[in-house]
């Protein structure tokens, strides 16, 4: 059986956590910013978790 290999582009945007879920970092910040509000973007710096759903899918690729 061969090694499971980590997916790349999954690695460079998802993180694990120390108790196994999965921070992501939130959508809808990178242009068109003159539009939104300094609170909104203030949000958006902030990382996120991965749902539930998504978290079984997700640890597939990046295994370790």
């Amino acid at each position: 059986m061969p090694k499971t290999k980590t997916h790349r582009g999954a690695a460079k945007r998802f993180k694990k956590t120390a108790s196994g879920k999965i921070k992501r970092s939130k959508a809808y910040a990178s242009h068109l910013l003159g539009g939104k509000s300094p609170k909104r973007k203030r949000g958006l710096r902030k990382s996120g978790l991965v749902s539930e759903q998504e978290t079984k899918r997700i640890s597939k690729l990046i295994p370790y």
